[in-house]
């Protein structure tokens, strides 16, 4: 913990109908020297006085509550006044996809809320809470507005086999990664190479989020069962107990699940992933660093493109967090730095300019 308090605190106005969790959370985030807790309210409708009143720079907000469900209320926050919001949620399944759609709403993250022991079980995330706010302290929160459609008649055409079976795309991400995730995907064609993601998300809410992605998408997207072959027009996430790495086994790449210890404080971590595709991939993979906290990956960014491999990142201007972007960029691991709308085109772009017979390995 920092003992020396800032200059100005974080301040965070706690929305929760559990008058536990409440003062639980108050007393953790003022446990803190560079945050406090200015207000804690019990539904929706008296936040929405309290942010006119204190003005916070977070919002801790539960996703069950009475006269005003937590997601009706996001979604009218993010729309009228946005503002840095870390959603607190049951890790069940339905809990997971709630969180998921409060994600798509504009929640910047979101943090367990254990069902037994409560007291006990938040004082144990008490560091986790306080990196999470300060996360979405540091975070841009967009105004939402409704997605335009992909025109898929701007993006370049795949007309070429040896693209799909021998070039492989990884992905990493971290904080706002859930939706420049779905950006990116949305936009790939059904015979696109095998995409392996690494994105920070716990266990419980990895499966949802494949079979979310899946739904929206014209490739297949799974959660990772590792020893499986990486074919094209699929795309693998890491699952939130393991990390995920590329591996080959003859003329195939395959998934490996690994639960050795967290790397840069993560597992799955994208360090793990990108450090093992510099080393089976080589100069068939093509790296992309979406928005995130922290600098997990750069360097494995770098050992793939020391290793042949062509990376892009994320730009500043359309990151929720520009941490891991900026990371990578910073040791000179990017070759091309690219808006999130823009980076499944130049992905693809890229693929068509290298995918002839004479660039594979």
């Amino acid at each position: 913990m920092n003992n020396t308090a800032p200059a100005h605190k974080i301040r965070v106005l706690i929305v929760d109908d559990s008058a536990l969790i409440r003062s639980v959370l108050r007393e953790i985030i003022n446990s803190y020297p560079d945050m406090e807790a200015v207000g804690a309210a019990s539904n929706p409708l008296q936040a929405r006085e309290m942010i006119k009143t204190f003005n916070p720079d977070v919002l801790t907000l539960d996703v069950e509550m009475p006269e005003m469900d937590g997601l009706t209320f996001l979604d009218k926050l993010m729309r009228l006044h946005p503002m840095p919001v870390l959603m607190v949620s049951s890790l069940t399944r339905q809990g997971s996809e709630v969180a998921l759609r409060a994600l798509e709403l504009g929640a910047i993250d979101f943090v367990a809320k254990p069902g037994i022991g409560v007291a006990n079980g938040l004082q144990g995330y008490a560091d986790e809470i306080a990196d999470k706010i300060r996360t979405a302290f540091a975070s841009r929160p967009a105004r939402r507005t409704v997605a335009a459609p992909v025109a898929q008649g701007e993006l370049p055409v795949l007309a070429n086999r040896f693209i799909t079976t021998e070039k492989i795309i990884v992905v990493g991400a971290s904080t706002g990664g859930t939706e420049a995730v779905r950006e990116f995907l949305v936009r790939m064609p059904a015979d696109a190479p095998g995409i392996l993601i690494a994105q920070h998300m716990p266990e419980a809410f990895t499966k949802s989020f494949a079979s979310r992605l899946d739904g929206l998408c014209k490739i297949n997207v799974t959660e990772a069962q590792g020893n499986e072959r990486v074919l094209p027009g699929h795309a693998y996430i890491a699952p939130g107990h393991s990390h995920l790495l590329l591996k080959r086994s003859g003329a195939n790449y395959m998934t490996e699940l690994s639960q050795a210890d967290p790397v840069n404080r993560h597992r799955p971590s994208v360090e793990v992933l990108f450090r093992s595709a510099a080393l089976h991939g080589g100069k068939n993979v093509i790296g992309v660093m979406l928005t995130g906290m922290g600098k997990d990956g750069a360097i494995g960014m770098l050992e793939m493109r020391r290793a042949g491999a062509y990376n892009l990142a994320q730009d500043e201007a359309t990151c929720v967090v520009f941490g891991m972007p900026r990371e990578a960029i910073a040791v000179g691991a990017v070759d091309e730095v690219v808006p999130v709308q823009e980076m499944a085109k130049r992905v693809l772009q890229r693929l068509v300019s290298s995918g002839s017979a004479g660039n594979r390995v």
